[in-house]
């Protein structure tokens, strides 16, 4: 998102009553959809961590490999999104 609105702006843009319901729907959907992300996301992030020290007490290289890539590409994930919500509550 290249620009901040809040709910507020993105109900006043859509006008009319019919379209505020719809307008509401689909926001609180893509709310939903992204805290669902996140959530599960972080839950992966838990549990990679868990099969890592399992990996690692079995001695276990490929599955060492496996989960720490896998939770690499997660992290970093995590860090992009959350340097974009600081970027957009800046501006």
């Amino acid at each position: 998102m290249d620009k901040y609105y809040s709910y507020t702006d993105f109900i006043k843009a859509v006008g009319s009553y019919q379209h505020v319901n719809e307008s509401e729907k689909l926001l609180n959907d893509i709310y939903l959809d992204l805290f669902l992300n996140r959530m599960q996301r972080l839950q992966r992030i838990e549990q990679l961590k868990d099969l890592i020290d399992n990996a690692l007490d079995e001695r276990n290289k490929d599955a060492f490999y496996s989960y720490t890539k896998e939770l690499n590409e997660l992290q970093e994930t995590q860090e992009m999104e959350e340097s974009q919500e600081t970027q957009e509550s800046i501006n």
